[in-house]
C-alpha cells in the first residue's frame, strides 16, 4: 500500500492551492518543497492583480495560503525532489535530505522556475555581490546609490517601481522595448529617476574588485554604451526547475512538463501545475487554477485505481 494518494513537488501558489482542492477531495496528501512555502512570489513586492486581495505584499499572500493548507493539516517537509520513479499505479518520489523516499497513486509537479543568467562576462565574479535577482531582497542596499535592470517584461517593470522609489538613478537596459502590463509601464515612466535603453545587447559587466558597471551595444544602431552603477538587478526570463524528471518524457524541449487542459502528462498518474508547465500566462492566479484542477484530476484519478 502506497504511503500517500498524492504527492505534490513545490509549495508555491499552485503547489499551495493543489495540497488544498486533494485534501479536501479526502486524499492522504504530502507537500515536499526545498525551500519555504511561497515559491516566486516571496520576493514580490507587490502583488496588485489577484482578485479580491487588491495590492498585497508577495510574502504576505504566500503565508495566507500556507496557513489555509495548515488549518486543513496538510503535512508539509523540506525536502529536494531528486526522481520520480514511475511503476505504474504507484510512483515513488526520491529525495537527497536523508536519502528519504515516499510511495503515491499519483505525483502533481509544481516546482515553478529559476531566473535565466545572461552567462557573460563578470556575471559569475559578481553574483550575489552586486548582480541579484531579487530587489525586494536586495533592494534596500542600494539606497540613493545607482541601480540599472536588465529586461523589461513585468517582473523587471514591477520591481523597477520599487527601486524607483528608493535609488538615485535607475538605469533600465533592455533586448526588446518594455513589454511589461501598459499601466505598469507608465507609472515607472513617470519617475524622473529613471533612463531606459530598449532593443540593447549586454555585452558585459565592467569593475575588478567591485561592480561600476554594464556594458551594452545598440541592436539598431551598433552604438555602445557603458553606465556606471553600484549595483544590477537582472529579470530575463525563467528556467524551469524540471531537471528530476527530465527522464520521464513529460517535458518539451526548453524543459517545461507538457500537460493538457486537466494538468495531466502524457504519463498516467503525473500532473503538472503553475509556472512549470506549458502555458501562455504565468501568474499567480492561473497557477493557482492550475493546481486545482491538477488536484482535481488527480483525485479522480486516485478513486478509479
Amino acid at each position: 500500500m502506497s504511503d500517500y494518494d498524492v504527492i505534490i513537488i513545490g509549495a508555491g501558489p499552485a503547489g499551495m492551492t493543489a495540497s488544498i482542492y486533494a485534501t479536501r477531495a479526502d486524499m492522504k496528501v504530502l507537500m515536499l518543497d526545498r525551500l519555504s512555502p511561497g515559491g516566486q512570489i516571496i520576493n514580490t513586492n507587490y502583488i496588485q492583480n489577484y482578485t479580491g486581495v487588491g495590492s498585497i505584499n508577495g510574502a504576505e499572500l504566500a503565508m495566507k495560503m500556507f496557513e489555509h493548507t495548515q488549518e486543513l493539516n496538510v503535512p508539509f517537509d523540506y525536502k529536494t525532489v531528486t526522481s520520480i520513479e514511475d511503476n505504474g499505479t504507484e510512483k515513488i518520489v526520491h529525495c537527497l535530505e536523508e536519502d528519504a523516499s515516499y510511495s503515491c497513486r499519483a505525483v502533481i509537479v509544481a516546482t515553478g522556475t529559476t531566473p535565466r543568467c545572461l552567462n557573460i562576462t563578470g556575471e559569475e565574479q559578481f553574483k550575489a555581490n552586486g548582480i541579484s535577482w531579487c530587489a525586494i531582497c536586495d533592494g534596500a542596499q542600494y539606497r540613493d546609490k545607482d541601480v540599472v535592470v536588465i529586461g523589461g517584461g513585468n517582473s523587471a517593470v514591477e520591481e523597477s517601481i520599487f527601486l524607483a522609489g528608493i535609488v538615485k538613478s535607475l538605469t533600465i537596459v533592455t533586448m526588446f522595448d518594455l513589454t511589461a502590463d501598459p499601466m505598469a509601464c507608465d507609472k515607472l515612466k513617470e519617475f524622473k529617476n529613471v533612463t531606459i535603453y530598449p532593443y540593447q545587447d549586454i555585452l558585459d559587466f565592467t569593475g575588478e574588485e567591485k561592480l561600476t558597471g554594464v556594458h551594452f551595444k545598440s541592436t539598431k544602431t551598433g552604438e555602445e554604451k557603458t553606465v556606471s552603477c553600484d549595483g544590477v538587478f537582472e529579470y530575463i526570463g525563467l528556467t524551469p526547475v524540471t531537471g528530476f524528471v527530465k527522464d520521464l518524457g513529460i517535458l518539451n524541449k526548453f524543459g517545461y512538463i507538457e500537460v493538457n487542459d486537466r494538468m495531466a502528462s502524457n504519463q498516467e498518474g503525473i500532473y503538472g501545475a503553475g509556472d512549470c508547465v506549458t502555458k501562455n500566462l504565468r501568474q499567480v492566479i492561473t497557477a493557482c487554477s492550475d493546481g486545482a484542477i491538477a488536484a482535481q484530476e488527480a483525485a479522480h484519478y486516485v478513486q478509479n485505481l
